[in-house]
């Protein structure tokens, strides 16, 4: 099983992220060209190699109309985190005037959806990460989701990493993501609220059920878009399970807390066992529409579920009705029945354990006439298999006046030319 193991004994962020998982790639370099592609206002990445306590690893930056966002009022311990208000209603005449300098949950979603050049896959990963930050904020500041802000440049530059670490995620492409326990830091922060402790509340509210630990490191080790991210993509948190390494990455973090080094290490491997336990959880609707329940299986998605998928059956008093199933991690069992009952009509809900038998993958890119190409490879078990990802295919089917089957024909004939 292809497994990616997150070191975060210094906490994390999403430029240390970023920087960890850019290290595990072939070609970063070119990974960070397609960064800089995907059309974020006025931001621009940067990759720089940087040795800290001896070790040497990676440092990105992220810059917005040429600057760093480092204002006081929201520096963190990284000098990589945006900072978060609610407007007062109170203050409402004051709108206009901040409009061009603050940015709502509803401006980041418009930007992300209709103006990045991502995959649908990502876009989708980008919001939910950043409404996993927008609802802790909305929760720890006790106002709704619509009137939390976050400081224009800060939600430009927390979009940059957090669009980053999932494209990068999509490219390796891991079976299982395990974390350490989270080195949050100690102390107080200073952000746009005044001084508040470590970990910052949000920050906090973000790693409900996550190993966390404190210690001697005076600082925030771990951001809102850090936590938000490991909440999202984490599969579970352990030690290192056994592994046979591929590929080891550090990503940096801008401020150094000697002795210890300021960074999150990043390793890609392959785990002996190519199964995994998974649950089945279903159950059987005659009650709602086909729009109800296509939004509860957009929902399940978002909440974590790894496949959702449905039946037509036949029901009591032969009414025909749909079979809902959901396949998840057993770690997220519970998030699973609470999307399930709030969104279905259902009463009850199944669950069955089922072993799950993989082949070991990998993501890279391929050549091809019309440029790079996005390609998942499996093996295992006696057989091999090649999938090109079809937004590629789709687009070039778009630009060049061809049918998908033309451009996936001329893919397998390079390859095997």
């Amino acid at each position: 099983m292809k497994t990616l193991y997150l070191d975060c004994s210094m906490g994390a962020a999403g430029d240390m992220l970023t920087a960890a998982l850019l290290e595990l790639l072939p070609d970063p370099d070119g990974f960070v060209r397609r960064l800089n592609g995907i059309g974020i206002p006025g931001v621009r990445y940067a990759a720089d190699r940087t040795v800290k306590g001896g070790v040497t690893g990676t440092e990105m930056t992220v810059t917005v109309h040429g600057e760093e966002e480092d204002d006081a009022l929201h520096h963190h311990a990284h000098d990589h985190e945006h900072g978060h208000h609610h407007h007062d209603h109170d203050h409402d005449h004051d709108h206009d005037h901040d409009h061009h300098h603050h940015s709502g949950m509803g401006d980041v979603a418009h930007l992300v959806r209709d103006h990045l050049a991502l995959p649908e896959a990502v876009k989708a990963d980008v919001l939910a990460v950043y409404d996993l930050i927008a609802q802790a904020e909305s929760q720890v500041h006790g106002v709704p989701v619509t009137d939390v802000h976050f400081h224009e440049v800060g939600a430009l530059d927390a979009v940059a990493d957090v669009a980053a670490v999932c494209m990068l995620l999509r490219e390796l492409a891991p079976d299982e993501i395990v974390a350490s326990p989270i080195h949050v830091g100690s102390g107080q922060v200073r952000c746009a609220h005044g001084i508040l402790p470590v970990p910052a509340p949000a920050t906090a509210l973000l790693l409900q059920g996550a190993p966390i630990c404190g210690g001697p490191v005076e600082g925030e080790l771990c951001t809102p878009t850090g936590a938000a991210l490991l909440k999202r993509f984490v599969t579970r948190f352990g030690p290192l399970p056994p592994m046979r390494v591929e590929a080891v990455g550090y990503g940096m973090g801008k401020r150094d807390f000697s002795p210890a080094v300021n960074c999150l290490r990043a390793m890609l491997g392959q785990t002996e066992d190519k199964t995994d336990q998974v649950l089945e959880l279903s159950c059987n609707v005659d009650d709602m529409t086909g729009e109800d329940i296509g939004f509860a299986m957009e929902r399940l998605f978002d909440a974590g579920a790894r496949e959702v998928y449905t039946v037509p059956i036949g029901m009591k008093k032969s009414r025909p009705g749909t079979l809902l199933r959901v396949i998840c991690a057993p770690q997220d069992r519970e998030k699973m029945l609470q999307t399930l009952f709030r969104h279905t009509a259902t009463i009850g809900v199944r669950e069955a354990q089922t072993r799950r038998y993989v082949l070991d993958r990998r993501a890279d890119r391929a050549d091809s006439p019309w440029g790079p190409v996005g390609r998942k490879i499996s093996a295992g078990y006696g057989v091999s298999r090649v999938k090109y990802e079809y937004e590629d295919l789709a687009r070039i089917a778009r630009e060049q006046g061809l049918s998908l089957e033309e451009v996936r024909r001329a893919m397998e004939e390079g390859r095997h030319g």
